[in-house]
């Protein structure tokens, strides 16, 4: 399972690091410490706080903005089928959920708590793996 520092579950979320080390502090989401002693955040307990946070509008109402559509995240759900699949991603207060073939998913890894970049255009949304 993927880890995440305080710094990118930050970026993540939306927020500065500060405030993401105030939750881990308050015990909002939990932390652990890697190898190298760093504190890092489990990538399924990022992706239920990330929900947590979209939901409660974050500590402000800062809107999230992300240059040429794309919404840097984290898998927050995978719901497949025999050939589509459903990808929601969590970048900051915006859920994106895309529809795409199964095998793409499957093809790119994909898992919930793992960081991805939604990309959109027009009426799609491309999925890259981050």
């Amino acid at each position: 399972m993927q880890s995440y520092t305080i710094g990118q579950a930050a970026r993540l979320l939306g927020v500065s690091p500060d405030t993401a080390r105030r939750w881990a502090d308050a015990g909002r989401v939990a932390t652990h410490r890697d190898e190298s002693g760093r504190r890092v955040i489990d990538g399924k307990s990022l992706a239920a706080f990330s929900m947590e946070v979209a939901q409660s509008g974050g500590e402000d109402d800062a809107s999230y903005t992300s240059a040429r559509n794309a919404f840097p995240g984290i898998v927050t759900g995978i719901k497949l089928g025999d050939i589509a699949a459903q990808v929601t991603i969590q970048a900051g207060p915006h859920r994106l959920v895309s529809l795409l073939t199964r095998e793409a998913v499957e093809e790119l890894g994909l898992e919930v708590g793992m960081q991805a970049t939604a990309r959109v255009k027009s009426t799609s949304v491309h999925i890259d793996r981050t």
